[in-house]
């Protein structure tokens, strides 16, 4: 399995981290690299243009950033161990960001959809 986190659309809600059945997901805060100039946060195969370059996607910040269910853009999320992944898709389901991205073996691709 390849997977990758699109991190401007990445809200840091963590949802992915929680309920990842075989620990695909890893949580990093942002202010240990803001830029993703040290790879800290796009330590993953996320494509280039999907990469963490220190801007958010306006449209997931304008709709979760004020939220008070839980913390909110201060981490990102990296897909540190896709090849763990058992294409469960609980990640795809609770996705607020609608940032992850799976590619099966047979190369079909899962986008999560937020509920």
């Amino acid at each position: 399995m390849d997977v990758n986190v699109n991190k401007p659309h990445c809200t840091g809600c963590s949802h992915c981290f929680d309920v990842c059945p075989v620990a695909v997901f890893e949580m990093r805060e942002i202010a240990k690299d803001p830029d993703g100039s040290k790879g800290y946060i796009n330590a993953d195969n996320t494509p280039e243009d999907k990469k963490w370059k220190g801007v958010e996607d306006k449209t997931y910040y304008d709709k979760w950033h004020d939220q008070t269910c839980h913390e909110h853009y201060t981490k990102k999320s990296v897909a540190i161990n896709g090849s763990a992944c058992i294409l469960c898709q609980a990640c795809l389901i609770e996705c607020e960001g609608e940032c992850i991205t799976i590619t099966d073996d047979q190369g079909q691709v899962y986008q999560s959809i937020y509920k």
